[in-house]
């Protein structure tokens, strides 16, 4: 919901330092590599319970999954680079809940129902890619992707502020893990629904490329 605005903000600044980077002949896959070392960096720490260091190694892991498109858009994309981008980017919507269960016992349900929450969005999410690709469906809304982004309620930058959330008030985790698990499955819901809309009446291109044979 707020990434189509936020991109709008950080576009301009972000691609003026890729461009820098590109030029000095850093590749857009190192900085996503970069970016999810420092985000293991980041969950190591709220795993010892230092969330103060874990909040600002979040927000330097996020930068380098802005600025690695940014980079690629400066010189040239790659479906590598979109794949470890998407990838890398799961493990990190992973890995944070899981260190919160790590640092304390009680986190460890309500860790459990966001994350099984992040399972099923990140299926329906790309389940969606795969048959938007087949119909040959694009959007721009999120800016040049390497896959068909469905927005909702819970995207990157919601996610991004819940994970802050996390590490800021640290005490109230369970409570901010169980309302995001739901704003979460709302967001599911919503795109399988979108999916039955576009997808539930046409056959499979597979099945029009047999007729048509």
């Amino acid at each position: 919901m707020l990434d189509a605005r936020l991109k709008r903000l950080i576009d301009p600044p972000i691609t003026r330092i890729g461009k820098m980077i590109a030029a000095h002949g850093v590749t857009p896959n190192q900085i996503t590599s970069l970016g999810l070392l420092i985000g293991s960096g980041a969950a190591a720490t709220i795993a010892f319970e230092l969330y103060w260091l874990g909040l600002a190694l979040m927000v330097l892991s996020r930068l380098m999954d802005g600025l690695d498109g940014a980079v690629a858009r400066a010189g040239h994309k790659t479906d590598l680079g979109g794949y470890l981008d998407i990838v890398f980017d799961f493990i990190f919507y992973g890995l944070i809940p899981l260190a919160f269960a790590i640092a304390r016992p009680e986190n460890a349900l309500p860790a459990a129902v966001l994350l099984m929450v992040f399972y099923a969005n990140g299926a329906s999410f790309l389940a969606f890619a795969i048959m938007a690709e087949k119909r040959k469906l694009s959007t721009g809304s999120h800016g040049s992707k390497s896959l068909y982004f469905t927005g909702g309620l819970a995207e990157a930058g919601e996610t991004y502020a819940v994970f802050a959330l996390f590490c800021l008030f640290p005490d109230w985790f369970g409570w901010f893990a169980y309302a995001f698990a739901a704003i979460t499955a709302i967001t599911t819901i919503s795109r399988i629904l979108l999916a039955r809309e576009l997808f539930g009446d046409k056959p499979s291109v597979v099945d029009e490329a047999s007729h048509e044979g």
